[in-house]
């Protein structure tokens, strides 16, 4: 017999290996092992959560979106200043002369920027400390007012382009309508500001109408009709007998009556902050409950939504598309009426918008399309023309950054996987969504490829 190695293979015993000492299986009666059950994973503490959850909100989102706006701001405030580029010179000899310049020139221009928007902490009188704030306001409020229009449009599925043309022709009704009547305030205030509402309201009508009836794209139409209403009010103002200033050569119309002036709200001692301000408050009340209490503005975020869902449940997507239209320039309207009752009040041209109207984009992007939202957005705006001159006046720095600094807000506003990336904050489920939708049409791709070779 030869002998075995330990560990080699087994005599054979004749019987079969399911009957061998020590073999488990159903033929052995001895009950095969169970596999090892895997470790449950505790779940994540509840405040981790929560913190997660609060990260990945739009709110956060947008916070930091002004936050890199302002990085970038601050870079190009650093860039464009003299003494940066002076010490940048000799940066290796010494370079803490470059690192101090770049701190003044940034620190300078954002507290300057504080001083003029916010309050005035070298100011001598309480005045004069406050009147910033109110310079605020005061230009924020047409800003909310044409932001709204635009924003309950986005509601609606509708991007509303038109807002300058709807402010033009709101001043241009109110300016003939009312200009030219001799009538106590308390009836000629609210005529003229009813007068420049239902204007803007008509012109707006317009462009949805044309939706509605045609199919005609809305961002078409209201960019045609912004300049037609530009080149309307500027034949308005340069005609006699019309919109310009009795004896005066110039295009520019007559300036507003007296009794048709917002009153100013605090006194003469704040002159860009009147009545207007609280006008606009209370319509950002108005349409907050419109589009999130009402039926109406119900079927108008349904519509927005899916406009062929909501057409199957009974709603009338081309009268929805109709009323968006007038609402938006209804509320556009308001922003031109705080423009020539406000602000200016000494005649106006082509240019009275002052930019208000695309401005109003960007101010109802911020806002999310949100009534509040759009009211907050647009008080970040009125901070932000506020301070401009401040910083232009005090610093040296050029206007066009604040205008560099809105144009970045609205970059990282429309690109949230951005600013989440840049700042380390977790992806949303929008973000995996569209990851997963650019990963499947690669994949298509892929197939599509290998189907033709």
């Amino acid at each position: 017999m030869t002998d075995r190695i330990p560990g080699a293979e087994p005599e054979p015993t004749g019987l079969p290996p399911a009957q061998l000492p020590g073999a488990t299986g159903p033929l052995s009666g001895h009950a095969a092992p169970a596999p090892a059950a895997s470790e449950p994973v505790p779940p994540a503490p509840r405040g981790t959560v929560i913190l997660r959850e609060i990260l990945r909100g739009s709110v956060v989102t947008t916070i930091l979106a002004i936050v890199a706006s302002m990085i970038v701001g601050g870079i190009l405030i650093a860039v464009t200043d003299e003494n940066v580029q002076r010490t940048a010179g000799y940066f290796f000899a010494r370079p803490q002369d470059m690192l101090v310049a770049i701190w003044r020139s940034v620190s300078g221009g954002y507290y300057a920027l504080f001083q003029g928007a916010i309050v005035n902490p070298g100011a001598d009188s309480f005045v004069k400390f406050i009147r910033p704030l109110t310079n605020t306001l005061g230009f924020a409020a047409p800003l909310i007012a044409a932001g709204l229009g635009v924003a309950l449009a986005f509601r609606a599925g509708l991007f509303n382009i038109g807002a300058r043309g709807q402010m033009l022709i709101a001043c241009a009704v109110a300016a003939l309508v009312t200009f030219n009547l001799d009538l106590p305030m308390w009836i000629h205030l609210p005529l003229t500001l009813i007068a420049g509402i239902v204007g803007g309201a008509v012109w707006g009508g317009i462009a949805g109408l044309l939706k509605a009836r045609t199919g005609a794209h809305e961002v078409i139409v209201t960019i045609m009709l912004n300049f037609v209403a530009l080149y309307l009010i500027s034949w308005l103002v340069r005609t006699p007998g019309l919109l310009r200033k009795p004896g005066q050569n110039q295009p520019i119309s007559s300036p507003t009556p007296a009794s048709a002036q917002f009153p100013s709200l605090f006194g003469p001692q704040f002159p860009l902050l009147n009545w207007g301000f609280p006008v606009v408050v209370l319509a950002t009340l108005i349409v907050w409950w419109l589009i999130e209490h009402s039926s109406l503005g119900f079927r108008l975020r349904a519509v927005g939504e899916n406009p062929n869902a909501a057409r199957a449940s009974g709603i009338s997507v081309q009268r929805m598309y109709v009323y968006a239209m007038v609402l938006a320039g209804a509320l556009a309207g308001l922003a031109g009426m705080n423009q020539i009752l406000g602000s200016v009040t000494s005649g106006f041209d082509g240019g009275i918008d002052a930019g208000i109207g695309f401005d109003a984009i960007t101010v109802a992007l911020l806002g999310r399309s949100r009534a509040w939202g759009t009211l907050w957005a647009g008080l970040l705006f009125g901070a932000l023309k506020a301070g401009s001159f401040t910083m232009q006046a005090a610093e040296g720095i050029p206007i066009d950054i604040v205008l560099v600094v809105e144009s970045m807000i609205v970059l990282f506003i429309a690109a949230p996987p951005l600013v989440r990336t840049i700042f380390g904050l977790p992806k949303n489920d929008a973000d995996r969504s569209a990851k997963g939708r650019a990963k499947a049409a690669r994949r298509r791709a892929d197939a599509e490829r290998k189907a033709v070779a």
